[in-house]
């Protein structure tokens, strides 16, 4: 491991332990902040990009910010504000059946800036589904069900009438991608005007998950795992053996974004940490056999360097979280000057 490379990932995790163990009050974080920050950087912040989100039509910032884990247990209004008032416009959390507190912690935020976000949630089927499953009607008939009951919690929580687009959530199955009756219940929550667009999140067989979301022609938004080495696997915490690099995937998400489906990306820097809460033993140079000489010198992290390379090599957006203001920066910078690395 290069000596360049131990300070950035030592300093994020230290950032994240703060923010997990809720030291995060002003006091503390702002020393924390005045040690681990190099002084010459504290101002950059450039310019954001923006790419259209698929049949959506918003013009999204490339990067977006995770809610989730950011807000479960309290909320951070000033960082949410911070990235907004940088450029920041998508804003994606989920169901607090898996992210607690995250919906009602970004709510107060999220209705101040209502007319000026693109803001997603997602909600789960409710249903233990394996890749290869096949589902039965009645199996079918549940998800929706539970994806339409997902749907109005998501609203109760947010206090909001309206989301942008709700997800369906940890999608694994073709089938389900597929089914009439999960089509049906986004169409009637549309027509009610409670959300404008629908999408999936998936970290497990996401290539024959997006292929079977181009050939529906029903999805506007998806949200992949995927790394500079290919598809990245939430369970087994691994990129998929014997996947494609990601610059071989290329096909797949053009066919993708050709059916009017906008591409965010997740996970794409979480094989560069431990197992348990991003917490070692370190992989920093874990992608570096998938960057040339030139990247490999850009002035990032390693958790930067993934950023950048999955935005210039086929999605639209990524979606990271942030725990603080450091880490929304670090974050930030890669998104933003992601495009000038490869010209």
């Amino acid at each position: 491991m290069r000596v360049s490379e131990a300070l950035p990932t030592t300093r994020r995790r230290v950032l994240q332990l703060l923010a997990l163990l809720g030291l995060s009050g002003p006091t503390w974080l702002r020393s924390a902040r005045a040690a681990l920050e190099p002084a010459d950087d504290a101002a950059r912040w450039p310019e954001m990009t923006y790419r259209t989100l698929g049949r959506t039509g918003f013009r999204g910032s490339r990067l977006v910010f995770g809610c989730g884990a950011a807000l479960m247990f309290w909320g951070k209004d000033e960082l949410l504000e911070e990235a907004f008032a940088h450029g920041i416009n998508v804003f994606d959390v989920g169901t607090s059946d898996y992210y607690r507190n995250a919906e009602a912690n970004l709510a107060g935020f999220a209705r101040r800036h209502r007319d000026r976000i693109f803001l997603i949630s997602k909600g789960l089927v409710g249903l233990d589904i394996a890749p290869g499953d096949e589902l039965s009607a009645e199996q079918r008939r549940t998800a929706a069900r539970n994806w339409t009951q997902a749907l109005e919690k998501s609203l109760r929580d947010l206090e909001t009438d309206h989301l942008d687009a709700y997800y369906v959530m940890a999608v694994n199955n073709v089938s389900l991608v597929r089914s009439e009756e999960m089509h049906a219940a986004f169409l009637a929550a549309k027509q009610q005007g409670k959300v404008g667009h629908w999408g999936v999140s998936t970290h497990q067989n996401a290539q024959a998950v997006l292929e079977a979301m181009s050939d529906t022609g029903w999805y506007s938004l998806v949200q992949i795992a995927v790394t500079p080495a290919g598809w990245y696997d939430w369970s087994e915490k691994a990129v998929v053996r014997d996947a494609q690099p990601m610059t071989a995937l290329r096909p797949t998400l053009e066919r993708a974004r050709a059916a009017g489906i906008g591409l965010i990306g997740m996970k794409a820097a979480r094989l560069l940490t431990g197992p348990w809460m991003g917490f070692g033993p370190d992989r920093p140079s874990a992608f570096d056999p998938h960057y040339d000489p030139k990247f490999l010198a850009a002035p990032l992290s390693p958790f930067q360097r993934s950023y950048a390379f999955v935005l210039a090599h086929g999605l639209d957006a990524v979606n990271a979280d942030s725990q603080s203001s450091e880490h929304l920066r670090e974050n930030f910078l890669a998104a933003a000057t992601s495009e000038s690395y490869f010209a």
